[in-house]
């Protein structure tokens, strides 16, 4: 009996052997895959860095847009950096590294895009030049050839605010795609009691303060840091309560670039993942009976609104 015993032990032992060789071989290999995956990242950014800086020349415009490009790589880096500490994160850091490489494609595309056409330019301008200094002789056809210049050059001043209006559109295309939105919005009317507590009250004159909650979405696009929530809280006659002394002010809208008063402001660490959040509104003065709305706003654009009722 006891022979079997300690055979069933030995068994044992030697299962949990196993099983512990093959843990440190699993792990080995994930941290061997990392650091492969960090020296092909490093060696994908800075040769990416070279080829983009060898691109350069002498307009300031294209160099300013290179250098932009460096910046946006730099963050795309940073932030397969952050998953590659991870090794439960080594799939998406691989996805991420291929959208580094067809960034990096892209990029380069564009700047021969741009070259191409400023030389196209230079050309054209060479050439109206040419044809200005051979109708010298003729002052209707010199004229003419002026009137010519000047029509193109109108053309190239209206692409070019065509161009930044386009690019204007699209960051903020891209910053709206980048809200996290809030939902769940939920708005409670507290009294504070004697003994220090709170309890919550529906009646206008029995409130003393807010408590607003509301439950952040997870957004890919949205990068992870700290991002501020701008939460207004209008009541029934349309005002938006505000006291500068509690933290109220102003932000800008990105929908319609006016400047709108909020209540109070949410400041949190975006993790990309959804987050419940929790302020409180206590201005220490009556509130009204009414319906009371609230709107809840992320990078100046809307992210969740909700209404509430005080009797």
């Amino acid at each position: 009996m006891a022979i079997a015993i300690l055979a069933i032990a030995a068994i044992g032992l030697l299962v949990t052997s196993i099983s512990q060789n093959q843990a440190k071989t699993e792990l080995s290999s994930k941290y061997n895959e990392s650091e492969k995956l960090k020296a092909d990242l490093e060696k994908q950014y800075y040769s990416a860095l070279s080829e983009l800086e060898e691109m350069k020349g002498s307009n300031e415009e294209l160099n300013s847009l290179i250098e932009k490009q460096k910046e946006e790589l730099t963050t795309q880096k940073n932030r397969i950096d952050v998953l590659l500490k991870d090794s439960r994160n080594l799939g998406a850091a691989r996805t991420e590294m291929k959208n580094l490489r067809a960034q990096v494609q892209q990029y380069v595309a564009e700047i021969n895009q741009l070259k191409q056409q400023n030389q196209e330019l230079t050309t054209q301008n060479t050439t109206l030049n040419e044809e200005k200094n051979t109708l010298t002789t003729n002052l209707e056809q010199e004229r003419t050839a002026r009137t010519e210049v000047e029509t193109q050059r109108a053309t190239l001043v209206s692409e070019k605010e065509t161009l930044e209006a386009d690019k204007a559109a699209l960051t903020n295309k891209v910053t709206f795609a980048s809200v996290i939105k809030a939902s769940g919005i939920t708005v409670e009317g507290m009294r504070a009691k004697s003994n220090g507590k709170f309890s919550k009250e529906r009646s206008a004159k029995d409130v003393d303060q807010l408590n607003i909650c509301f439950n952040t979405t997870a957004n890919e696009v949205a990068e992870a840091g700290n991002e501020t929530y701008h939460i207004r809280v209008i009541d029934p006659q349309g005002v938006t309560l505000s006291v500068q002394d509690l933290g109220s002010g102003v932000f800008k809208s990105s929908s319609t670039g006016e400047e709108l008063a909020f209540t109070t402001a949410k400041e949190f660490d975006y993790n990309q993942t959804a987050t419940n959040l929790c302020t409180t509104w206590a201005p220490n003065q009556p509130f009204t009976k009414g319906t009371y709305k609230v709107e809840v706003y992320n990078k100046g654009h809307l992210a969740g609104s909700t209404s509430f009722s005080l009797k």
